[in-house]
């Protein structure tokens, strides 16, 4: 990872724009809707660090003796920088965005190839839902309820996904947020027991061969036994905050355990490497369900 990507809150936060022309325009349009103060500097005031006390962020569009006044202006006045078209000369580029309100994706490369970021961005929008950010928004409202409810963190995912996957989240996609709401509730109140389950993956000697089935699995899954043999690449596709085990520390009773407690849990199987806890497992009843490393819908 070569930059770090953040999400700056912007509800009563000023934004600079410094500069004029198409590329302020550009900038300043990134704001729109948004909950934050978009202040446009004028070229003459923009050299001088007391235009941007107390800014989140500053873009800067000009000539290059205009940049190069207007960003120390704003260094000194404590504020990050981004100077367009010139990212040497910033502290942050801007990523490529895909906006549905309250869930933002940011699609950088470190300014190298913005037509790239673009494109990926087009395949974003292409599957994103324009009301996605509603559902973001309906857990947003919940969110005391939902830990006042369920103050155990296994019994909380579950129900949270019941929730995303269910009626609650298809109404606020429709743009119904009582109705979402309601039924939601209705779930914090009666929750279902937790259902866990238990999935086998053979690492494939390519993780471009992974079915589109194992990576939405890994991506959701709350435990993952490994070995060190396991592909680091394959590794970084799982949730990073997934609990990580090692086999030879895992019995079939371990793993029986947490699909009882409602956890997703991949077992990654690399080579012909034996798998007793699979065994131990599947002999007292439990299915491990295999995921296919070919590429299917």
């Amino acid at each position: 990872m070569e930059v770090f990507p953040a999400f700056i809150p912007l509800a009563g936060r000023r934004v600079v724009i410094a500069g004029d022309g198409e590329a302020a325009e550009a900038k300043a349009r990134l704001f729109d809707g948004s909950p934050a103060i978009v202040a446009r500097i004028a070229a003459d005031d923009a050299v001088h660090a007391d235009a941007y006390v107390g800014a989140a962020l500053a873009f800067i569009a000009g000539t290059e003796a205009f940049c190069i006044a207007a960003a120390a202006a704003a260094r000194r006045a404590g504020v990050p920088v981004n100077v367009v078209d010139r990212p040497a000369m910033g502290d942050f580029q801007t990523p490529a965005i895909v906006d549905r309100g309250a869930v933002v994706a940011a699609i950088g490369t470190g300014g190298s190839a913005p037509l790239l970021g673009t494109r990926l961005r087009n395949a974003l929008e292409a599957q994103w839902p324009q009301r996605l950010g509603d559902i973001a928004m309906l857990f947003r409202t919940l969110q005391p309820e939902i830990r006042a409810k369920l103050p155990d963190l296994d019994a909380r995912r579950a129900v949270l996904r019941a929730v995303l996957d269910g009626p609650a989240a298809e109404a606020a996609l429709a743009g119904d947020m009582a109705e979402a709401l309601a039924v939601a509730r209705a779930a914090l109140d009666r929750p279902l027991p937790p259902v866990g389950r238990l999935w086998r993956l053979q690492a494939p000697a390519d993780v471009e061969l992974l079915s589109l089935r194992a990576l939405r699995v890994l991506g959701r899954a709350d435990r993952i036994v490994a070995s060190d043999a396991a592909p680091a690449e394959l590794l970084t596709l799982a949730r990073r905050d997934a609990f990580r085990s090692d086999p030879a520390e895992v019995s079939g009773a371990t793993l029986a355990a947490w699909v009882a407690d409602g956890q997703a849990v991949v077992r990654i199987v690399v080579g012909d490497e034996p798998t007793p806890d699979l065994a131990d497992a599947e002999g007292s009843g439990l299915t491990a369900n295999p995921l296919p490393t070919s590429l299917d819908p």
